[in-house]
């Protein structure tokens, strides 16, 4: 949430007019209003700036919501998950989370220990990775080795699914073969020496390799990620969407 402005998250999550603001350029419901008489996921809510929170309270206490640049009211009947690294307790101590907001949306409270403490679940949650980019990349066939399988249970995954689905997936895109092994998930990044081995790369492979070479030595903290690289987040989500990372 924070590599976007508050206008741009607003606008997705209550929705816009035409005209509301630049690019606005046709009416659009936002992503409450297309939950309604459904589910709707938050992730990461700690990121929610103090303002946006003080309007998701609004349309959750209301049950309505206002698109921007509107001032005409959408009812909306949505069930809301949310999720979040955080500890909004403590958030709210510091000032940084509202606690009416906190205490709205924490009906049910459900804590998920790292990966790294339930090492049971990493096989199942990669064979269920595995299949799903084996069929979105068209790659039939694909299996662990068992060294590989191991691997994934001693590595301490700093950062949790996420960090694991990007890594299933980057090997599954690589895989030049049917069998995955460790090699494949924990590729060590280039050395000194390697940096410069790029011989009659472009100016955008050179950039693509070191992006990628960024991800896996920051993992899923795109924030380290982008600092290293030298560019804001949102440039990196940029560059990101344009390699296929």
């Amino acid at each position: 949430m924070g590599a976007v402005t508050e206008t741009l998250f607003e606008s997705e999550l209550f929705g816009h007019v035409k005209g509301s603001f630049t690019d606005a350029h046709s009416d659009r419901p936002g992503k409450m209003e297309a939950a309604d008489r459904g589910t709707l996921f938050l992730d990461e809510i700690g990121n929610l700036s103090y303002p946006l929170q003080a309007k998701l309270l609004n349309a959750l206490q209301s049950r309505q919501i206002v698109r921007v640049g509107s001032n005409r009211p959408v009812a909306i009947d949505i069930r809301l998950i949310c999720a979040t690294n955080h500890n909004l307790f403590q958030d709210v101590q510091k000032g940084m989370f509202r606690e009416d907001l906190l205490y709205r949306i924490n009906t049910i409270l459900v804590e998920m220990p790292p990966l790294r403490n339930r090492k049971e679940d990493i096989p199942p949650l990669a064979s269920f990775f595995l299949q799903r980019f084996a069929t979105k990349y068209n790659k039939k066939g694909l299996t662990f080795h068992g060294e590989a399988v191991r691997k994934m249970q001693e590595y301490s995954w700093p950062g949790n699914i996420r960090e694991l689905e990007h890594t299933i997936e980057k090997a599954v895109i690589l895989s030049e073969g049917s069998l995955i092994g460790s090699s494949d998930l924990f590729r060590r990044p280039l050395d000194r020496e390697k940096k410069y081995e790029l011989g009659n790369a472009t100016l955008e492979e050179m950039e693509k390799r070191l992006i990628e070479r960024a991800m896996q030595q920051g993992g899923n903290n795109m924030s380290a990620v982008a600092k290293e690289l030298g560019i804001s987040r949102p440039t990196l989500y940029s560059k990101i969407r344009k390699y296929g990372l």
